[in-house]
């Protein structure tokens, strides 16, 4: 049988055997791409090992922050920008992980099991590929991380470990001259199991730095120092003010005292009973600054004594209450303002709240919180503050609030995204499916600090059409019309419409016409 070289398929023939050697060029073992595999959880585990160490170091300042935040507040402060940006990166490596798992696997790729983990192309797709590639970003994100860190640390061994650990540079030996940068030597030809084992070791070296600094910023704020080279007396006060009929309590201790022995506690001379176990009290009829004076004694191993003095001043101060709107400091005319309303040490239970002037109703809702709704704009409201404090009723004070009309709301249209309810404010294009999905519109005060929902009586949509008129379509209601709804359909992307005179009541019963215009730009 005579075969002709020159032949179609011939031709293909060749093309095959010339693929499949490359192919088997090409071809990683299983056995290596399976150590790929294990380095990977290994260094999976070690990471969350980290990962939870440095949780714990950040526990711990945010605690020393909560008791003692003049002396913590620049490490706590210093530690939140370390996780963030450590954070920030780890996010961005696993984006990565995920991107090129995906391009070997597809869209249901699995990281904890990929299927093509010899797949040579999708590292190079994911991070060389031209304009999208995400090698070069990579590595800017990695030089801008380690230079922060490093910035961080004054110990010259853990900066060179990190500054080794984040390093981009290419290594000289056994280099390959085509691989001109550092992406291109790590990913360029690399299959999906090591480009991903690669990803994560960074991953753990972002983890280790992040510690580094952490545990640095832990010691310079003495966090975990128990030492004791003193002996000192103290009081402990159950409050320092003190309203007058009340009691002064205060707990006196020696800090690292033997529990075995126990110190003798005076106070003006006198000696407290052992039974008190160091509580003192004493009572506050006068108003004004005092100081509880006294030492405490503790007998010693050789029989001497050791005495410590201790100085605690006080304040003894008229009575009062502490009252704030739990919103602002107005109330508004036809609406139920919340109110709280406290008078230190004493029980919510035992403060009664009253309106001394002014035409508003006061409802209690539970300890120390109020409804108070005045009736209209124009006259203050006072409030009154009274408390049981020792068997009888002492007034803490009258409180004054001035009476305001209820601002006007801005209207939106609200739509149902992931799950959420969002509000769409203009400025920004609205998908057209979603503005026909819509009712219509709503209106309320909804600035942070206020959410009240009003109702809407009507409104009017402005539409031009292709000659520049503007064409006018009323709704009766909250709702879009059917006409509205027609105009809708036939605008196209990038053009945009403007609701505007839109008449809405609120709580207060308070019809008014919005002088806000809200702009749709379809999308």
């Amino acid at each position: 049988m005579n075969i002709n070289p020159d032949s179609p398929r011939q031709k293909m023939i060749n093309l095959m055997y010339i693929v499949l050697m490359a192919l088997l060029a090409l071809n990683v073992s299983s056995d290596v791409l399976n150590g790929f595999s294990l380095v990977d959880e290994s260094l999976s585990r070690t990471t969350a090992n980290s990962a939870q160490q440095n949780r714990t170091l950040l526990d711990g300042l945010a605690d020393a922050n909560r008791y003692n935040p003049e002396k913590t507040g620049p490490w706590f402060e210093k530690a939140r920008q370390v996780k963030q940006m450590s954070d920030s990166l780890y996010a961005y490596v696993d984006e990565l992980k995920l991107r090129i798992a995906r391009q070997a696997d597809g869209e249901d790729a699995d990281l904890a099991a990929i299927e093509n983990r010899e797949d040579l192309e999708a590292a190079s797709y994911v991070m060389l590929a031209p304009k999208r590639g995400q090698g070069d970003v990579l590595r800017r994100r990695i030089d801008s991380y380690r230079e922060r860190i490093l910035a961080m640390l004054t110990d010259s061994v853990q900066r060179s470990i990190i500054r080794s650990n984040l390093s981009t540079d290419v290594p000289r030996r056994g280099m390959d001259e085509s691989k001109r940068n550092w992406q291109e030597y790590m990913f360029e030809n690399t299959p999906v199991a090591a480009a991903i084992t690669l990803l994560t070791k960074l991953q753990s070296d972002v983890r280790y730095a992040e510690g580094e600094v952490l545990h640095q910023l832990a010691l310079s704020t003495d966090m975990q120092d128990v030492r004791v080279n003193q002996l000192q007396a103290y009081v402990i006060p159950t409050s320092q003010n003190v309203v007058r009929g009340g009691t002064y309590k205060a707990h006196i201790i020696l800090a690292a005292v033997d529990s075995t022995r126990r110190p003798s506690v005076y106070v003006g001379g006198q000696r407290l009973p052992d039974a008190a176990g160091g509580w003192y009290e004493a009572a506050c009829n006068r108003t004004g600054d005092f100081t509880l004076d006294g030492y405490l004694e503790l007998p010693l191993a050789g029989g001497d004594t050791l005495r410590r003095r201790f100085s605690q001043p006080y304040t003894v101060v008229e009575p009062a209450a502490t009252v704030s709107a739990t919103m602002m400091n107005v109330l508004y005319a036809g609406y139920d303002n919340p109110l709280s309303v406290s008078v230190p040490g004493v029980p919510a239970s035992q403060v009664q709240v009253s309106v001394a002037s002014g035409n508003a109703s006061l409802t209690r809702l539970s300890d120390g919180n109020y409804i108070v709704r005045p009736a209209g704009v124009g006259n203050d409201v006072v409030m009154r503050v009274t408390a049981l404090t020792n068997g009888r009723t002492q007034p803490m004070g009258d409180y004054a609030y001035r009476v305001r009309q209820l601002p006007d709301p801005s209207p939106f249209i609200e739509y149902q995204e992931n799950g959420s309810t969002q509000r769409y404010r203009g400025g920004r294009g609205l998908p057209k499916a979603v503005l026909l999905g819509t009712k219509g519109i709503v209106a309320a005060i909804d600035d942070g600090l206020l959410n009240i929902e009003f109702r809407v009586l009507g409104f009017e949509t402005v539409f031009f059409d292709n000659m520049g008129n503007a064409v006018p379509e009323v709704s009766a209601g909250a709702d879009f019309s059917p006409r509205q709804r027609d105009m809708f359909r036939r605008l196209s992307r990038g053009k945009r419409f403007y609701i505007s005179r839109v008449r809405a009541v609120g709580p207060d019963g308070v019809e008014r016409l919005l002088p806000t215009t809200l702009e749709v730009i379809v999308r």
